[in-house]
């Protein structure tokens, strides 16, 4: 069992920065994968980008590429989510994820998800 709670979000103008945190929980995290997805209103949540539990392999969405970069910290139990450049069609609630499967390059939700964080970009 794993519980996540995310955190970072908040209103940033078009071209600025956040980072986004997310802390788990559960004797089990140090060896999930771990995702970043995003949800906006009326739309299906989308998949951004992964990180496998050693930390050496990430994967980024086409739409995030370049822009946005996950890392994680085992020993905190941490993973992070920084958003450079940011646009306003990336307002969105985002959600981390734990168990994530990467096929074809792109992300399916595991079993365990965090509450969101809402991030605003103003044009």
């Amino acid at each position: 069992q794993v519980q996540l709670v995310e955190s970072g979000g908040g209103l940033v103008q078009a071209g600025g920065s956040l980072r986004l945190s997310c802390a788990a929980s559960g004797r089990m995290f140090g060896f999930y994968t771990m995702g970043w997805f995003r949800q906006a209103p009326g739309k299906e949540r989308e998949f951004l980008a992964a990180i496998t539990w050693t930390g050496d392999s990430t994967y980024n969405a086409d739409s995030v590429k370049g822009r946005f970069t996950i890392s994680r910290d085992n020993a905190k139990n941490m993973v992070y989510l920084q958003m450079n450049s940011l646009k306003p069609e990336d307002t969105a609630v985002y959600y981390c994820n734990a168990g994530t499967r990467v096929e074809h390059g792109v992300g399916k939700g595991g079993d365990y998800w965090g509450q969101g964080a809402q991030v605003t970009v103003a044009s």
